[in-house]
């Protein structure tokens, strides 16, 4: 088994930056490409940001490109969101997500293990 552990969620204005981590314990030899999701209250989860094991590859959902920045340092197995330039609309719990394929996806289905969310709240 795999657990994800998310944290460093807050509250912040819009404009301002926050950096989420998601620690990895268990079974990580079996974890290779990661990625973030949210949701928003009344609203379907949705993709934020993916990155390939070795981080060479990442992609992004084109909401937070520009401003979000995936990373992970495998040595700690973990994966970081850095989120700057921070919109109200980015108030969401944020998902951190592993599989064991080392393609990038943007599907929930395709991911085999998830944390519990961390709560971001962008005030205005």
């Amino acid at each position: 088994q795999v657990q994800l552990v998310e944290s460093g969620g807050g509250s912040v204005q819009a404009g301002g930056s926050l950096s989420l981590s998601c620690a990895a314990s268990g079974r990580t030899f079996s974890i290779s490409a990661m990625g973030w999701f949210r949701q928003a209250p009344g609203k379907e989860r949705e993709f934020v940001a993916a990155i390939s094991w070795s981080g060479g590859r990442t992609t992004y959902a084109d909401s937070v490109k520009g401003r979000f920045t995936i990373f992970r340092d495998n040595a700690k197995n973990t994966v970081y969101l850095q989120m700057n330039i921070l919109k109200p609309e980015d108030t969401a719990a944020y998902y951190c997500a592993a599989r064991r394929a080392d393609s990038l996806s943007i599907a929930q289905n395709d991911y085999d293990n998830w944390g519990q969310g961390t709560q971001v709240t962008v005030s205005s």
